[in-house]
């Protein structure tokens, strides 16, 4: 994936949260951030990316299977492919196309499948992250009562997150969908520190 988003660029406004709860090995926010660029119109076509639609907490032993076979699942039903190869453009944030995506896409349709089959939409959230090669990475966290799990198109298994290698830069709010927030953690997080 190319580089989607210039952190440096963007506007940083400084957010107290005071009050939220997080688990063990959650994610930690620190400030928002403006959305990775392609976020904002996938926004506008897709309803359910950007407003909580509901459904229901589950125990984290009801929950993970049901990460697992989707994450497998939609790893085995999409073919890589870049934007411009399936939509014509450099940076398009989209389900699958003719079931080719980049890894935006791939977060998306586990996005929009896991809502479909009931998982609370205030537990699921996108994350830019930079990957183990140094290349910025789209994935899909879901929050369980033992933290954060992140459901990747490069990895068949459903990961804790301090388990991928990955440095997390941003996520989507768990509870303002619309919303980014910088969620620097991982261990490339010093880099990116002053941004």
């Amino acid at each position: 994936m190319r580089a989607i988003v210039a952190f440096a660029a963007f506007t940083l406004v400084f957010v107290a949260f005071a009050g939220e709860s997080y688990a063990g090995s959650a994610l930690r926010p620190s400030r928002s951030i403006g959305a990775p660029i392609g976020f904002p119109s996938a926004c506008t076509r897709y309803a359910w990316l950007c407003h909580r639609t509901g459904g229901r907490e589950m125990s984290d032993q009801e929950a993970m299977p049901l990460l697992q076979k989707v994450n497998r699942q939609v790893n085995a039903g999409v073919a890589a492919a870049t934007d411009a190869q399936t939509s014509g453009k450099s940076e398009y944030w989209s389900l699958p196309i003719n079931n080719k995506g980049d890894c935006e896409d791939y977060a998306l349709l586990k996005l929009k499948t896991l809502l479909g089959a009931g998982f609370a939409s205030n537990k699921l959230a996108l994350s830019v992250v930079i990957d183990r090669g140094g290349n910025n990475h789209v994935v899909l966290l879901a929050r369980l009562k033992s933290g954060d799990y992140v459901l990747d198109n490069l990895v068949g298994k459903v990961k804790p997150w301090e388990s991928t290698g990955y440095t997390f830069l941003a996520s989507q709010n768990f509870s303002n969908k619309s919303d980014w927030q910088v969620t620097l953690a991982g261990p490339r997080a010093a880099q990116f520190s002053g941004t």
